[in-house]
């Protein structure tokens, strides 16, 4: 396990699996999404419980619209029962919900929900939990463009920056994805521009502390440079200071 000082500020994850998950058994899809958020309620905690500041997941992305109805039935119903039965134990353990994402096509009840989870955690500082629900990569950026323009206000980086759905929080350190897939399919386009990149074959419902403590020991063996070289990054801190 790494250090404490190796620990990632921000990890965003993929949740990649759940379907082939539940296929592989023989059960339907949504079994697979069941047992996701087991996995997804051991992650939170576990995170929590080793020094992680900020956890963002990928929920339900904007093109999740296109799967079978059924399972984007069971998807909905299981959001709303997860919200109700994991926000007083997230509230309890000092977690602090934000839900990501586009909400103008999502049911009055699933909005109140997201909205109620939100207020019952607010004044919660342990752990930022960002879910990403009915959000895209694209879509961010763009709403972002927009907010500025209502505004009057000219777009740079910095003020795009501001703009942006997670601006409430540092840019991931660690993006994790599941399942196999080497791509991060429109998640945190602008935010992920400098995380470090960490794949598994691991299906999400699998995916457990030990797994996570993995990733993090990965991520603490390498050198993060921001356009610096390596001489840069190593250099004491008062050397830097001299230098510049």
């Amino acid at each position: 396990m790494s250090a404490p000082g190796n620990i990632p500020h921000h990890i965003a994850i993929v949740m990649d699996g759940n379907g082939r998950w539940a296929t592989r058994r023989f059960l339907p899809r949504v079994a697979g999404h069941k047992k996701g958020v087991d996995a997804l309620r051991a992650c939170v905690r576990h995170c929590g419980d080793i020094g992680v500041k900020v956890l963002t997941v990928f929920a339900f992305s904007s093109e999740n619209w296109n799967r079978p109805a059924e399972e984007v039935s069971g998807l909905m119903e299981l959001l709303a029962l997860a919200l109700s039965r994991e926000v007083p134990q997230l509230q309890s353990e000092g977690v602090r919900i934000h839900f990501i994402g586009e909400r103008a096509g999502l049911s009055d009840k699933v909005r109140n929900g997201l909205a109620q989870a939100e207020a019952a955690t607010a004044g919660n500082d342990r752990l930022v939990f960002n879910i990403c629900f009915n959000y895209g990569g694209r879509w961010d950026i763009a709403q972002a463009a927009a907010r500025l323009a209502a505004r009057g206000e000219a777009v740079t980086e910095q003020s795009m920056d501001r703009a942006m759905a997670l601006a409430h929080v540092p840019d991931p350190d660690l993006l994790i994805r599941t399942g196999g897939e080497q791509r991060i399919s429109n998640f945190l386009l602008w935010q992920a521009a400098y995380s470090e990149l960490y794949f598994t074959d691991k299906l999400w419902p699998e995916f457990d502390a030990a797994a996570i403590d993995e990733a993090i020991a990965d991520y603490a063996g390498r050198e993060r440079r921001f356009g610096r070289t390596s001489e840069q990054v190593a250099a004491p801190a008062g050397a830097k200071r001299k230098a510049a």
